[in-house]
């Protein structure tokens, strides 16, 4: 039955015993060829897996988290500098990584390094700060509850990236970007008196006072949770069309931003409560 099928017929494999293609005599070229070739397997190994990018994505955050400890350790040494010069070489970065069609690891994991500086930096001093004991220990809490919530609910089929929900995301984005360079440029020039310029301002929503960066940073949190949705439907596409393994780094380097946006804005908050 099986011989009877085109699809085997044509195939010298499968062909009856006594027929042309089952006595064929491969030359040598040919046998040559056939052992040049490729197997399965080692054409598996250079496509994107989760596995693959796992492992890309843990030693990037590895890198990050030992220069976190290395910004932690010199703020109290060295003051502002290293927060300052891993916030600016990672923003060089970062936008350097973004604009490249091709992942480049030593790049990525450059960006890791001065990006944790910063993160341990700027968390020193928030801890240092008078009444803002154990707030990094929160954020992390947070943060870590926030990124695992996302990955189930993403897992499991209940949220999904979209069309309608991603224009909605980029919107809300150039918002929070022009708000948070306005808001920039007015502590820098002395225009507001709060420790977190216009954040720290007060709304007052029926018999409640609650200041305004905190609502600012809920909606950013929620924005950073759909980043990571999107940096998930990524990862998940490039496996399901068998990109080639590099673009893990991609996926690796879009995990790892979303995740530092969605810990300082979580660091902020708690911040601003305790304010």
């Amino acid at each position: 039955m099986a011989l009877s099928n085109p699809a085997f017929s044509r195939n010298a494999a499968f062909s009856a015993p006594g027929t042309l293609a089952a006595t064929k005599t491969l030359s040598e070229n040919e046998l040559q060829d056939m052992y040049n070739a490729p197997s399965a397997g080692s054409q598996d190994t250079d496509r994107m897996t989760y596995e693959d990018t796992i492992g890309k994505t843990g030693i990037s955050f590895a890198i990050l988290v030992l220069a976190a400890v290395v910004g932690w350790v010199s703020v109290p040494v060295l003051g502002l500098v290293p927060v300052i010069v891993g916030a600016l070489v990672g923003l060089v970065l970062g936008l350097v990584n973004s604009f490249k069609k091709e992942p480049s690891p030593g790049l990525i994991l450059t960006y890791a390094a001065f990006e944790g500086l910063f993160v341990g930096g700027i968390s020193q001093v928030f801890e240092s700060m008078p009444g803002m004991e154990g707030v990094v220990l929160q954020a992390v809490l947070a943060t870590l509850v926030v990124v695992g919530v996302t990955l189930a609910l993403f897992k499991s089929g209940k949220i999904r990236a979209s069309k309608k929900a991603t224009k909605i995301f980029l919107i809300a984005m150039v918002g929070y970007l022009v708000f948070s360079l306005v808001n920039v440029g007015l502590m820098l020039f002395g225009a507001t008196d709060g420790a977190f310029g216009m954040r720290s301002a007060e709304l007052a929503i029926g018999p409640f006072n609650i200041k305004l960066g905190i609502v600012i940073g809920i909606l950013a949190v929620l924005m950073a949770a759909y980043s990571l949705v999107l940096d998930f439907d990524f990862i998940q596409r490039g496996v399901n069309n068998r990109a080639p393994r590099k673009y893990g780094w991609t996926g690796a380097f879009g995990i790892m931003v979303t995740v530092v946006w969605l810990y300082i804005e979580l660091l902020r908050i708690f911040a601003i409560a305790r304010e």
